[in-house]
């Protein structure tokens, strides 16, 4: 049996007739860039997470981004960030112009500890950016009182969570601001780059309308000093079909990690994922720990099963923000997580024998 670490096929297959009728009507339409159908998906998407606004962007990276400038935060603030989490998170406050502050996970759920936020903010702090990492929410309550204490914007990464809810209510809608990514190996993927901002506040959304289109709301009047970063109609369309299965993909999401649950409790040196009882994980990625990772994961990879590793390096130990001055040991959480993580193959059309073939294998 061969198993990829991430089919990225069958999502078309399941779905060809429909999303094949939605590139036919896109290359007759005439029209590529936010029209009719980018307005739809952001209508659809705003009510499927319970907020007022949805605006579609090019990706999640600029979701983050505009999301940021839209809340007013640049040169000399600071921004509160997962020291565990894809960079992308830490450059979207740098492309900003602010400075990222990282702060331990919890390293049972890989989620921000709430409480460590406190000790982390200073006058120049501006914003919380928690994320929802690996499809499981962080803990959001305590994370809203400590930025409504300190009159702090919170501005949510939910790029690998779509779907997932926090006590009951979905991840999209929790923060001031929430940033979405639709890359196409998300629980909602489109088939290239895409993103969105979904927020309550009127005066964020129509700042990153306009932010995301040259900084123009009618054309050659330019109010600020904008960006390319437009969805475009062919995402979104392809984005709509797959709406309207996100639920019933993520059931399936959920009983493959129940399976793995089962399979993998108790097999010694395997640390399996905690869910708290407040949260309903939409597993974009079921992600294990274990003392010799590495080699788990080449004997899998003898074994046909393939994996991945999310993230192998963290980002106050990566090259690009060596400025910073952070020296190994400086985050030995985040640094524990990128010597034991590895990712098991999961997806909506991951089969049960699957699963229980790389269960055997493991407790092997």
């Amino acid at each position: 049996m061969t198993i990829p670490a991430l089919d990225m096929k069958s999502p078309y297959l399941e779905l060809q007739e429909e999303l094949d009728a939605v590139y036919s009507w896109f290359m007759r339409s005439g029209w590529y860039v936010l029209g009719e159908e980018s307005r739809a998906f952001e209508e659809e998407y705003a009510t499927y997470c319970r907020t007022r606004y949805c605006v579609g962007v090019s990706s999640g990276l600029d979701a983050l981004h505009l999301a940021l400038r839209a809340c007013d935060i640049g040169q000399g603030d600071e921004v509160i960030v997962p020291s565990n989490t894809y960079i992308a998170t830490w450059l979207a406050v740098t492309y900003a112009g602010a400075t990222p502050v990282p702060v331990e996970p919890d390293i049972r759920t890989f989620n921000i500890d709430p409480d460590r936020i406190e000790a982390a903010i200073t006058p120049r702090t501006k914003a919380i950016m928690p994320v929802h990492l690996y499809g499981q929410p962080a803990d959001m309550d305590p994370i809203m009182q400590i930025a409504a204490n300190h009159s702090l914007r919170v501005i949510v990464d939910n790029a690998q969570s779509q779907g997932a809810r926090y006590k009951g209510r979905r991840t999209g809608g929790l923060g001031h601001v929430t940033a979405h990514s639709f890359y196409p190996g998300k629980n909602l993927g489109a088939f290239g780059e895409a993103g969105a901002v979904t927020t309550d506040d009127t005066e964020v959304a129509e700042k990153v309308a306009v932010l995301r289109n040259y900084g123009s709301q009618v054309k050659y009047h330019n109010q600020y000093k904008g960006f390319n970063a437009r969805i475009d109609e062919l995402q979104a369309g392809f984005l709509r079909v797959k709406l309207k299965v996100l639920d019933a993909w993520n059931e399936r999401r959920k009983e493959r990690a129940n399976e793995y649950l089962d399979g993998l409790r108790g097999v010694p040196e395997v640390m399996v994922p905690f869910v708290p009882e407040w949260a309903e994980p939409v597993w974009h990625q079921f992600v294990i720990r274990h003392p010799q990772r590495d080699s788990l994961q080449e004997k899998l990879k003898k074994a046909g099963i393939g994996t991945l590793i999310h993230y192998p390096i963290p980002p106050h130990l990566s090259q690009a923000y060596s400025d910073l001055g952070f020296k190994e040991g400086d985050f030995p959480v985040a640094e524990e997580m990128a010597r034991t993580v590895l990712s098991l193959p999961m997806g909506p059309h991951l089969t049960p024998r699957q699963v229980d073939f790389i269960v055997e294998q493991i407790r092997a």
